[in-house]
This record gives structure tokens, sequence and C-alpha cells, in this order.
């Protein structure tokens, strides 16, 4: 299954660089993390601040709600978690005290 995500990021060069450093080699346990939880592939895209995360899912071993758990219970992906809030930003219309949020499919061809 395909997920697509939104997020922004902090308006400021410094930051966006360095964020976009971390994800050129993202932490092991993070990477074992999304494999543990059936992500099969993960995209991140971004045009100024706003980024779409696409996450494709193995559905028999992909629960959102375990992952979430995960995170929120995992010290090595709270910390990356953290880190990651340094440079991240809400969306206008995330939800308070959440970070990437669901995108609605509007069109398909």
């Amino acid at each position: 299954m395909r997920h697509f995500l939104a997020l922004d990021l902090k308006d400021d060069p410094a930051l966006i660089a360095e964020y976009e450093a971390y994800h050129r080699d993202i932490w092991p346990e993070v990477r074992a993390h999304l494999d543990s939880h059936g992500v099969t592939a993960m995209e991140i895209h971004r045009i100024g601040t706003r980024m779409v995360m696409l996450m494709e899912t193995d559905d028999a071993r992909y629960d959102a709600q375990a992952m979430a758990l995960a995170t929120r219970t995992d010290p090595k992906i709270r910390q990356w978690e953290e880190l990651m809030w340094k440079f991240q930003a809400p969306t206008p219309w995330t939800p308070e005290g959440e970070k990437w949020t669901a995108m609605q499919q509007i069109f398909c061809l």
C-alpha cells in the first residue's frame, strides 16, 4: 500500500541543508525500525519548506498503531524524532501534537 504524508520544514536554509544531510545517511536503527514495521520503500520530496513523503508498506506486516507505539518507546527512534523536530514544522492542517500528516488522494490516472 502507498501512503502520502505531508510536513513542513522551518524556513531556514542552514537547517534545511542539515536536515537533508541527515537523510542522505539515516541512522541504521531508523532503517531497521522502518524495515521491522513493514515499510518497504520511502521517498521524501521537497519544494521550499513543504515536504511530501511516499511510504510503501507490506500490508501483511504494516500496523500504523504498532509503528507509532514503537516510535514513542524505542529510545534511539525517539532520539531521531526529537532531533528531526529541530528542523520540522507542522503544516497548517496538522493536528496538534502530530507531525507527518496523511494526505487525501483527489485524482488517480
